[in-house]
C-alpha cells in the first residue's frame, strides 16, 4: 500500500518510522547498533562527553524514507536535527520533503500516529 505522509521519531538510539494515510499505517523500528553508553566521566582524557553521531544508524533510517512523499521528524533532543542535517547533505531530495522538525519527548506509536495525523492535516490546510 501507498502512503502519503511519514513521521520519524528519533534519539540517538532509535528510531520508529510510521507511513500512513487515512485509511493505514505501516510501522518501522530501527536500532542503532551502539551500545546506550554514558561517558560523563570524573576522571581520565577529557571530551564533551557525548557521542558523535552514528552516521550507519541515520543511513539506515535515511533508506526507510527514500520513498516517502511527505516527512515529519520529531524527537526528543539533538539527534533529530543531526539526522535532519544529515539528510540535508546525503539526501538531499529526501530532506526537501521534510515538512519540519518537532521537539516531541518519548511518545508511543499510538500517540506518534495520532501526532502525525494532526501535524499532516493542518500542513495539508495550508497548502491546499
Amino acid at each position: 500500500m501507498a502512503y502519503r505522509h511519514c513521521i520519524v521519531w528519533i534519539d540517538h538510539f532509535r528510531a520508529t518510522v510510521i507511513r500512513f494515510s487515512c485509511d493505514g499505517s505501516a510501522e518501522v523500528d530501527i536500532c542503532s547498533d551502539r551500545e546506550a553508553a554514558q561517558l560523563h566521566r570524573k576522571s581520565g582524557p577529557q571530551g564533551s562527553g557525548h557521542l558523535g553521531d552514528d552516521k550507519e544508524f541515520f543511513e539506515r533510517v535515511a533508506r526507510e524514507l527514500e520513498a516517502a512523499p511527505e516527512i515529519l521528524i520529531t524527537g526528543p533532543g539533538t539527534a533529530k536535527v543531526a539526522f535532519e542535517h544529515y539528510l540535508n547533505d546525503r539526501y538531499p531530495k529526501v530532506d526537501a520533503r521534510v515538512h519540519g522538525v518537532q521537539t516531541l519527548d518519548h511518545p508511543s506509536s499510538g500517540e506518534l500516529l495520532d501526532y502525525g495525523r494532526r501535524r499532516f492535516k493542518a500542513i495539508d490546510q495550508l497548502l491546499g
